[in-house]
C-alpha cells in the first residue's frame, strides 16, 4: 500500500513523525508536509507566492518534501507534480490537538484531508487531544491511530472517502473503546485577551484553548471528552439540501 503522509503542524513535528512510524507497518509512506506550522489555516491555498519544495532526508533515507505552503498546497502538488503514482491512502496527521466539532472547519489537518478526498482518493485525519500542560503521547497515539486506520481499511470505504479521527489525551488513557460518531455543532465559548501596547494601540491575543459548553450528545466532542477514540465521516459538500428543495419553490425573478 502507497501511503502519502501530510500534516499542519509541519514536517518536523513529533506527531507526523510517530504517525510515520506506525505506518510503514501498513505500507509504503512518503510524506509531503509543510516546512513549519500551519495551525488553523484551514483550506487555505498560496496562489501570490512560489512554492518552495526541498527534499528531506534522515541518516541517507528519504522521507519525503518539505513544500513552503499549506496543508491543501501539499496534497495538490503531491498528487499533482511530485508522486509518480497516485498513492492508496492519505493521511493527515498526527495533529497536537483534537479537531472535534466545529474546528473541523478551521483545520489545516482536515483540509488536507479534505484536499485528498477532492481528488477521490482514500484520506484520513488524525489528532491527539491534549491538555496542557499534560506530556502528549506521540508514539502511543500513533499505535492507537494505526490500529483504527487499520480496521477502517478493511471495510468497503467507496473511493474519496474521508475519516476524521480523534484520539482522546493521554490522562484518559486506556481508551474506553472507539465510537462513530457525528460532528458537534453546537458553538464554543472563545475568549480574547485585549492589551494595549507602548504606543497606545489596542490588540487582541485569541485565547489559550476552545471550550464547548453545552454540546450535542453522543457526537465527537461527547464522546471524546468520556476517553472514547472518536471516528467521524465528513463530505465537503455544504449545500443544504432540504433547503434547496424549499427554495425552488421561490419566486426569486429579477425584472
Amino acid at each position: 500500500m502507497r501511503i502519502l503522509l501530510t500534516n499542519d503542524d509541519g514536517i518536523h513535528a513529533p506527531g507526523l513523525r510517530a504517525l510515520r512510524q506506525e505506518l510503514l507497518a501498513i505500507g509504503e509512506v512518503v510524506v509531503v508536509a509543510p516546512a513549519g506550522e500551519q495551525s488553523a489555516v484551514g483550506h487555505s491555498v498560496t496562489l501570490l507566492t512560489p512554492l518552495i519544495v526541498q527534499e528531506i532526508s534522515e541518516r541517507d533515507e528519504f522521507i519525503g518534501w518539505a513544500v513552503e505552503g499549506r496543508p491543501a498546497d501539499c496534497v495538490k502538488l503531491a498528487l499533482l507534480e511530485l508522486l509518480p503514482e497516485a498513492p492508496d491512502l492519505i493521511v493527515s496527521g498526527m495533529n497536537a490537538g483534537s479537531n472535534a466539532g466545529i474546528n473541523v472547519l478551521y483545520s489545516g489537518t482536515v483540509a488536507a484531508a479534505i484536499e485528498g478526498a477532492f481528488y477521490q482518493q482514500t484520506s484520513i485525519a488524525v489528532s491527539l487531544e491534549y491538555t496542557k500542560p499534560a506530556r502528549m503521547d506521540y508514539p502511543g497515539g500513533a499505535r492507537l491511530a494505526r490500529h483504527v486506520i487499520e480496521r477502517i481499511l478493511a471495510h468497503d470505504l467507496p473511493r474519496g472517502g474521508l475519516i476524521n479521527i480523534n484520539i482522546p489525551s493521554q490522562e484518559k488513557w486506556p481508551v474506553r473503546g472507539v465510537r462513530i460518531l457525528p460532528q458537534n455543532i453546537s458553538p464554543y465559548l472563545e475568549k480574547f485577551d485585549r492589551r494595549v501596547d507602548p504606543r497606545g494601540r489596542t490588540y487582541f491575543w485569541t485565547g489559550n484553548g476552545l471550550d464547548c459548553p453545552a454540546p450535542l450528545p453522543d457526537t465527537d466532542v461527547t464522546a471524546l471528552a468520556e476517553g472514547f477514540i472518536t471516528v467521524t465521516p465528513l463530505q465537503f459538500d455544504l449545500t443544504n439540501s432540504a433547503m434547496l428543495e424549499r427554495m425552488k419553490k421561490w419566486d426569486l425573478a429579477v425584472s
